[in-house]
């Protein structure tokens, strides 16, 4: 099995993952403001780099979120454009898998029972989830939310949205502030999910988790007589 992994909750991210787990190509943009631009020739890069088609691969699997409307949108629109045009089955799943993931090896070595994962919400606020170890990996117990980081429970704190609030956490875990949900992890999430009877599913609707920075203008005022 080989499955394209796109993630843009936080950065752009993309790559091919194996149904054994292991990490075929990977790609990471750094940039935060130009997923709709990067995804796409990223995913050409990654196929051409080992001679394959859409053909070639066994499904997609997007980052459903929480994250940015510009952004998540991105990632997602072209994760269905790909599964469209290539026939292929798509998969969602919620992007802080994808932290909790990187975060567990280094929770269970220190101990903690539960811990949280935390990305930035901006409005000073995080997009969190907690989760609890089991034997066979991380298992999520609470959220997806977003809330002020003060507001959360006196659990260790991974990824950049406890980076950015440290001071307002009881236990950031400093190794970690600057963690990002990544594609790579997504799919090798997906995996312990998959093997767990938790596959992921089609559904790829956004979690915004809250209304859009924009808004539709309000009717203009009449100017005095």
């Amino acid at each position: 099995m080989l499955l394209l992994c796109l993630d843009s909750s936080a950065v752009a991210s993309a790559a091919l993952v194996t149904g054994a787990g292991e990490i075929a190509g990977s790609f990471v943009s750094p940039d935060t403001r130009s997923h709709a631009e990067v995804l796409a020739p990223a995913v050409r890069d990654l196929l051409d780099g080992h001679g394959l088609t859409g053909a070639g691969l066994d499904g997609v699997l997007v980052g459903t979120g929480p994250g940015p409307f510009t952004g998540l949108r991105a990632g997602i629109a072209t994760a269905r454009a790909l599964a469209f045009a290539w026939d292929l089955p798509l998969h969602g799943l919620m992007s802080l898998e994808a932290l909790a993931q990187d975060a567990a090896e280094h929770a269970r070595a220190a101990g903690h029972e539960e811990f949280l994962v935390l990305t930035d919400a901006r409005r000073k606020e995080v997009y969190w989830a907690r989760y609890a170890l089991d034997p066979d990996g991380p298992r999520r117990v609470a959220g997806p939310g977003v809330a002020a980081a003060e507001q959360l429970p006196a659990l260790p704190a991974y990824g950049r949205g406890a980076g950015i609030w440290a001071e307002r956490l009881a236990l950031p875990v400093p190794a970690f502030a600057g963690a990002q949900p990544s594609a790579a992890s997504l799919g090798l999430a997906a995996l312990r999910l998959r093997a767990r009877g938790e596959e992921p599913g089609p559904d790829t609707t956004p979690l915004y988790l809250r209304e859009s920075d924009a808004k539709v203008p309000g009717p203009r005022k009449k100017a005095l007589a």
